[in-house]
């Protein structure tokens, strides 16, 4: 990485400025601060919680094939490929080992489907050792950073492929593993997720406390996102590490969504000492916008049935664009991020904020001006034309994360 003294000698000469004069980044004309922005992107590493991109692939029958090399490098698929990363400065995106719910049931609960997205990630870094590299520890992201690669470090979102066999948490760390989602859409033999409704335990499962002892006893960070209010709490009372929210926004703005977290959640975060990474999907960052497309949405479905259509029929396609016409989707902005940001670092400070995207998770509800990776620059120039210094970005692009990471690191080692 560049020394900061050489990052801000750049951005002084970019923006006319002498050592000796302080920057107000809020009155800097527009052109002069999305300069500022992007030189920022790229010469701070830049951590994404979540980006889903293994499962996209999984699911479009994604092959290793000497024809198939192109699609992690540019495509217009999606939302993340190498080119657009680069565009954005996005350095180190977590890889998300998706795990869908309906696998918890079958003999195996996921681990067969882990392994595979595992070994896709770790096949697309050796077929472009120059473009990627896999990282285990922040100390190789920062190492992959200098050499101009972009890192994948991987986090297992959902829990249920450890089985009931504790080993399996040392299994995965050894695969590259380096956190695990307890849960996802269901309650799993963990702990209960915020999207059921059953409260199996009410919290974490007996052997879901000795997963989170086991993960930090291997150096795992444990992730509380989609899990359970009473979860999170158990969680707090047993770990020995700081937390994350690998890709969660603040219920805040969305009253009543339980898989958002409240106020006094983030505030419990900070005593931990752990980060929340907020999700871009507009579901999660306003509620209005997010009731308006429900209300759409239900709206083409009555007008489908009545007219005997189903949404993939050929017939279907005409009616459905025209009432897409009418009625268009509605989505949050860079701005709506960034207020989240803004009540993050209200209730617990600089130090407990970072990005989660989910990127290729959550469809077509990106919100405008960050619809994919290469629009980074844009969240850093609406941070720093709310005050936000140089300093504090450095925090949220990546020195948060790597605050928890490497005191999960150490807890291990204990």
């Amino acid at each position: 990485m560049q020394s900061k003294y050489l990052i801000f000698a750049m951005l002084l000469a970019m923006i006319g400025c002498t050592t000796k004069e302080k920057i107000d980044y809020t009155t800097m004309p527009e052109e002069k601060l999305r300069r500022v922005a992007d030189s920022l992107a790229h010469a701070y590493i830049i951590t994404d919680g979540h980006v889903d991109l293994p499962y996209r692939l999984k699911v479009r029958n994604f092959r290793l094939e000497k024809e198939y090399l192109g699609i992690p490098i540019s495509t217009e698929d999606g939302d993340f490929d190498y080119e657009r990363a680069k565009k954005g400065g996005l350095d180190a995106p977590f890889m998300s080992i998706y795990i869908p719910s309906e696998n918890q049931s079958k003999p195996d609960m996921g681990k067969a489907l882990a392994d595979t997205l595992i070994d896709m990630v770790r096949g697309i870094a050796e077929a472009h050792p120059d473009k990627f590299g896999l990282a285990g520890t922040p100390a190789e992201v920062d190492a992959h950073f200098k050499a101009g690669r972009i890192a994948l470090p991987m986090g297992m979102e959902n829990g249920a492929p450890i089985g009931n066999d504790i080993a399996n948490v040392k299994y995965f760390y050894d695969r590259g593993i380096r956190y695990i989602t307890l849960t996802h859409g269901k309650d799993n033999q963990i702990c209960d997720s915020s999207y059921d409704t059953l409260n199996t335990w009410n919290g974490l499962s007996p052997f879901g406390e000795e997963v989170v002892r086991e993960m930090n006893r291997v150096g795992i960070m444990v992730d509380i996102s989609h899990v359970s209010d009473s979860t999170f709490y158990d969680v707090l009372k047993i770990t020995n590490a700081p937390v994350i929210a690998s890709h969660s926004s603040l219920r805040y703005f969305t009253p009543g969504w339980q898989r958002n977290m409240s106020d006094d959640m983030v505030k419990a975060l900070k005593e931990n000492g752990g980060v929340i990474q907020i999700n871009f999907g507009s579901t999660f960052l306003d509620s209005a916008v997010s009731k308006i497309n429900t209300e759409n949405r239900q709206k083409l479905q009555a007008l489908l049935k009545e007219k005997g259509l189903g949404m993939r029929d050929e017939a279907a396609k005409l009616v459905i664009e025209e009432f897409r016409k009418e009625n268009p989707s509605l989505y949050a902005d860079v701005k709506t991020v960034a207020d989240h940001i803004d009540r993050v670092v209200q209730l617990a400070g600089i130090d407990h904020v970072g990005i989660g995207s989910d990127y290729d998770g959550v469809g077509d509800s990106l919100p405008t001006g960050l619809k994919d990776v290469s629009q980074f620059p844009n969240l850093i120039y609406e941070l720093l034309r709310r005050g936000y210094s140089p300093e504090d970005i450095e925090n949220i692009c990546y020195k948060n994360v790597w605050r928890v990471w490497n005191k999960v690191i150490e807890v291990s080692k204990n």
